[in-house]
């Protein structure tokens, strides 16, 4: 079969040697016998796997010793296309002479990188890395049959990209601690995107649950709900009074007397208009305001009132101030 039919075009350089010697020529295809499995003393197991998306089953066969849990023999069989065929064919033996545990701990990662001509290049272009996704999830299978357990039981995380094995809290936390803006910075900091990309918006390869564009999303609108916060707690005296500029300072207090005081001023006929805050010197700080309306004629505007209202702008601004009438 020629190279052009096998696969069409220039995209045939975008798969390594290894993938391709792999697709024509595999290595450990074919089944177990279960006598075999019986004269070594092994036990069998055969897992079943399949990507809707594609189409694409894989069939893997272990034996398995059960005094010591080592997979002594694997194999398989895949009905899909070559990359499929290529990833199964690694995956059976990279799982060969490690334990079952140790089985799980191979990723579709390590299949993809085992297929590599060079360490920093590909082996198979991005849209085509579901397919060593399969060859992971097939060992998930095989080692829940033999555990006796559900295959989910090993997937603790909830993972967001399948073909870079990146979770939803992995992504959380980089996109926070790294204040990524876009889908781009994403895939540069964690892969996730960067080969079939199904994961990255609705509408590629895979349906997905969850996608990186809804996870940016929500923190990016968690990072605005927090500027937002934070502009409040300022406004009412929640930030550090002294180094707020004045065009602030003014406005912490403003909030506050709207809030506390002039709701009270108001109920008698009164009010109090804010004139001036002025720096006296070090962190002292000299507020002025004009009494209004009944406020103006009433005993108490230099002394009850006006400690009351002093006293509750020292509370809520956390700053060493006092106001003065004009």
């Amino acid at each position: 079969m020629a190279r052009n039919d096998l696969i069409g075009g220039a995209l045939w350089e975008e798969y390594s040697q290894e993938v391709q010697n792999r697709m024509n020529n595999p290595v450990n295809m074919g089944e177990i016998d279960p006598a075999y499995a019986k004269e070594k003393e092994g036990e069998l197991i055969v897992a079943d796997f399949g990507a809707e998306s594609c189409g694409d089953a894989v069939r893997l066969y272990w034996m398995v010793d059960p005094k010591t849990d080592k997979i002594m023999e694997s194999r398989f069989k895949s009905f899909g296309c070559g990359t499929a065929i290529a990833s199964s064919d690694m995956m059976a033996e990279l799982c060969r002479e490690k334990t079952v545990d140790e089985a799980l701990k191979i990723t579709n990662i390590d299949v993809e990188k085992a297929l590599r001509d060079h360490p920093d290049v590909p082996a198979v272009p991005g849209q085509k890395m579901h397919c060593s996704v399969m060859a992971y999830d097939v060992i998930k299978k095989a080692a829940s049959i033999y555990k006796g357990v559900d295959m989910e039981s090993f997937e603790t995380e909830f993972i967001v990209c399948e073909c870079a094995r990146v979770s939803l809290d992995t992504l959380k936390e980089v996109i926070t601690l790294n204040n990524l803006q876009t889908i781009e910075e994403i895939t540069d900091f964690t892969k996730a995107g960067a080969f079939c990309k199904s994961c990255i918006k609705p509408g590629g390869h895979e349906h997905k649950d969850m996608y990186l564009v809804d996870i940016l999303a929500e923190i990016q609108e968690a990072r605005e709900n927090e500027a937002k916060s934070k502009k409040v707690i300022a406004a009412k005296g929640g930030g550090d009074f002294n180094k707020m500029g004045t065009v602030q300072q003014i406005k912490s207090i403003e909030s506050i007397l709207e809030e506390y005081i002039r709701p009270t001023l108001k109920a008698d006929g009164g009010d109090v208009e804010l004139i001036d805050v002025q720096n006296s010197g070090g962190d002292q700080y000299d507020i002025y305001i004009k009494y209004q309306g009944e406020c103006q004629s009433c005993s108490m505007n230099a002394t009850t009132t006006l400690t009351g209202m002093e006293e509750m702008l020292k509370f809520k601004l956390k700053a060493n101030l006092r106001v003065l009438v004009v």
